[in-house]
């Protein structure tokens, strides 16, 4: 049953976290009068100066509705629903980390007893005043406040002196913590891509590492799109032909940005230990949202998200056993006339390719909530629907309602792309067989089987352990 939330929720702390050479970095701001104060000036300034820029983009929303000179001073009001979830019972940061990564043996009996049904509250998905309240939250993170503040190290300190560029202006993720202290709960608002060329924000701070991360998480195989481009990772074997082993060693990484997002979690849970924590945001930031949504069984709403079903199996995120993707708690909003939702923003003469991405994914967990703007508005697709004000304020403010949230259609990514457990697989296999087709095995022939064959993992099961060994 919907029910309207009492309190409101307000920014409270933001985290930021730097990735690449300085993934070390975690810091935490506490948002108080004075950082409010400032941020409202500079924004005042910087809205001032924008309006001599026809194609800026906003940073905020032009519906009166949500009118607001500052908004990091503004007050969302959401509506909730309880939730029946599926998710795993123990979720503590280091042992799901462990459980992820292989490191905890279970017995399948085991596994599935770690699973329980729970009674959650949500964001009211169908209510649209809720919907773009999480909206507008995603946006906030895309805002620059002015160097002010005490950051406080959320890690324990460190010897090498904090780079310039770190943090607002530079190398980095960032989370915004909104608080609402009568329900005790929480929303963490994830910023995604601000890069030029590909319209996030329309900022230009993190280009480099967005880029990076967006190639990495959302390509087929390192954004090998074509023999002119400089791939992300050494994972490329030969055409259409992936090291899937190195792969997903490059996503675990700990200075790519999934490390750095959980980290931020860990830091939000250890504020608030006992509250309830939904997460949400817009593109990138959407997509990381999701992936740490099904790490720890959260609630996570985004907006305008790359397709990251293939991220989440490549990462060996946790499925419930048995329960149907489109069944938990993950949804996407989005429309039709954005490439980077809808997966067309690929190939060699794309828009995202022209300007470096390649945005090769295009099936998503959880639910989709798809706009029709093209048929309704007659917006024909173009990279510039992808921008996070225009989709709140034509396309979430411009209809009555939330979209219906459904079950996505069938979906297969990098169907032409083959990918193999490891480098050598492909040779050890050839030589493997070779060998065998021998009519008089030789002691030659036992060696080089015995050699060649390892416990190299062709097949896992819905957790990421290995159930299937070749030889």
């Amino acid at each position: 049953m919907d029910q309207k939330s009492d309190g409101t929720f307000r920014l409270k702390s933001i985290y930021r976290h730097g990735v690449g050479a300085n993934h070390r970095l975690h810091q935490r701001l506490e948002v108080t009068p004075e950082v409010i104060s400032a941020a409202g000036m500079l924004y005042q300034e910087t809205t001032t100066q924008g309006q001599d820029f026809e194609d800026q983009e906003p940073l905020w929303t032009t519906n009166a509705e949500y009118a607001t000179t500052n908004p990091f001073d503004f007050e969302f009001e959401l509506r909730r629903m309880p939730l029946m979830m599926k998710r795993m019972k123990e979720r503590d940061p280091e042992f799901i980390e462990s459980y992820i990564y292989g490191e905890t043996y279970m017995t399948e009996e085991e596994e599935h007893a770690m699973w329980i049904d729970d009674d959650i509250v949500a964001p009211n998905i169908t209510d649209r005043g809720t919907v773009v309240s999480l909206a507008l939250m995603s946006s906030n993170a895309y805002v620059r406040i002015p160097q002010t503040g005490d950051w406080r190290n959320v890690t324990e300190p460190w010897n090498e002196t904090e780079p310039e560029d770190f943090g607002w202006d530079g190398d980095g993720i960032r989370g915004h913590v909104f608080y609402n202290e009568v329900e005790n709960i929480v929303v963490l608002s994830i910023k995604g891509t601000s890069a030029q060329g590909l319209p996030g924000s329309g900022e230009d701070e993190t280009t480099g590492n967005d880029k990076i991360n967006d190639n990495l998480l959302f390509s087929c195989c390192c954004a090998r799109v074509s023999y002119l481009w400089t791939t992300v990772c050494d994972c490329y074997v030969k055409s259409y032909t992936c090291d899937e082993s190195c792969l997903e060693k490059e996503l675990r990484r700990k200075d790519r940005f999934y490390s750095a997002v959980v980290d931020i979690y860990k830091g939000v849970l250890k504020e608030y230990p006992d509250a309830a924590i939904w997460v949400t945001g817009h593109s990138l930031g959407g997509a990381l949202a999701s992936l740490l949504g099904r790490t720890f069984g959260l609630p996570a709403v985004a907006f305008e998200s790359p397709g990251e079903l293939l991220p989440s199996k490549r990462l060996h995120l946790p499925f419930p056993p048995g329960l149907p993707s489109y069944m938990e708690g993950i949804w996407h909003f989005g429309h039709n006339a954005d490439p980077i939702f809808m997966g067309t923003c690929n190939g060699a003469s794309s828009s995202c390719s022209l300007v470096g991405y390649a945005m090769e994914t295009a099936c998503h967990t959880g639910r989709v909530c798809v706009y029709d703007v093209v048929n309704d508005k007659g917006w024909s697709v173009n990279m510039f629907n992808h921008r996070i004000h225009k989709v709140i304020d034509e396309v979430l403010l411009g209809y009555e309602r939330a979209a219906k949230c459904v079950e996505p259609e069938p979906c297969v990514d990098c169907y032409n792309w083959k990918f193999i457990p490891s480098r050598d697989w492909e040779s050890s296999s050839r030589l493997i067989t070779k060998t065998k087709s021998h009519a008089a095995p030789t002691t030659t022939t036992r060696t080089t089987a015995t050699t060649t064959s390892s416990s190299t993992c062709v097949g896992r099961n819905w957790l990421g352990f290995c159930t299937k060994y070749e030889l």
